[in-house]
């Protein structure tokens, strides 16, 4: 069986890359009407979606809260542009990342929540070792000095949930805008029957936050000795 790990940012680093991140477009935050849940941070992010011909670009363009009528109408005006089968929860973020980048990365940065950043060299590097499913695409970051690597972002898609049985007081979903508030499990589970069979890297579906990979990610990454990143493995049931 297959088996599969969190990577998480290492709790001391070597390194001092530092980064200041913004995207053009993003979908508003929601107020949902139902569950009185305001919802804006979203840690997912589609490079891979460039909206500059988009003839409606601009309503992505500005950081706001809205009502859920006027989400889901602009959710749905560009789904048709995201990879097919994915939710698309508030803040979710479109095109290259930008921003400012200064001091030395590791192979793999997986220092923020919002984009994991990795060196073309341990991309192509990756692949080679038969690692599926790896999405790199170019950034637009500035950096404050001249000698730098060339950094791809990972589009991370979401696949896969937690156990119901490491989250037992988890309320349902809101039947209106689907979302709920619940903490990460200190022991967190992951659910075997709902796990992608044709990607070695992904975010779970239920919790954005968290990276998952499999043993064929881990492996390569440990024979490639790529830092730096933090990896323990999760039981599956």
């Amino acid at each position: 069986m297959t088996k599969f790990y969190e990577l998480r940012e290492p709790r001391q680093s070597r390194y001092t890359g530092e980064v200041t991140l913004m995207r053009q477009w993003r979908l508003p935050g929601l107020r949902c009407p139902e569950c009185k849940l305001t919802a804006f941070g979203g840690f997912t992010a589609y490079p891979s979606v460039d909206l500059s011909s988009f003839p409606a670009r601009g309503e992505y363009e500005d950081r706001r809260v809205v009502s859920f009528d006027e989400f889901v109408r602009l959710r749905e005006q560009v789904r048709p542009l995201v990879p097919p089968a994915h939710e698309l929860l508030p803040g979710t973020a479109f095109g290259p990342l930008m921003g400012t980048a200064t001091g030395s990365f590791s192979s793999l940065f997986f220092h923020s929540l919002w984009t994991k950043l990795i060196h073309r060299a341990a991309f192509e590097q990756l692949q080679a070792e038969g690692v599926r499913g790896l999405r790199g695409f170019r950034t637009e970051l500035r950096f404050r000095q001249k000698q730098h690597p060339e950094l791809l972002e990972l589009e991370v898609l979401p696949h896969g949930r937690l156990h119901p049985d490491c989250v037992p007081g988890r309320p349902p979903p809101c039947r209106t805008c689907g979302l709920n508030d619940f903490g990460f499990p200190d022991d967190p589970i992951l659910d075997a029957a709902s796990l992608p069979a044709h990607t070695d890297l992904f975010r779970l579906s239920d919790f954005e936050t968290i990276l998952i990979a499999t043993e064929r990610f881990v492996d390569a990454v440990r024979r490639l000795e790529l830092d730096e990143v933090d990896i323990r493995e999760l039981p599956v049931r």
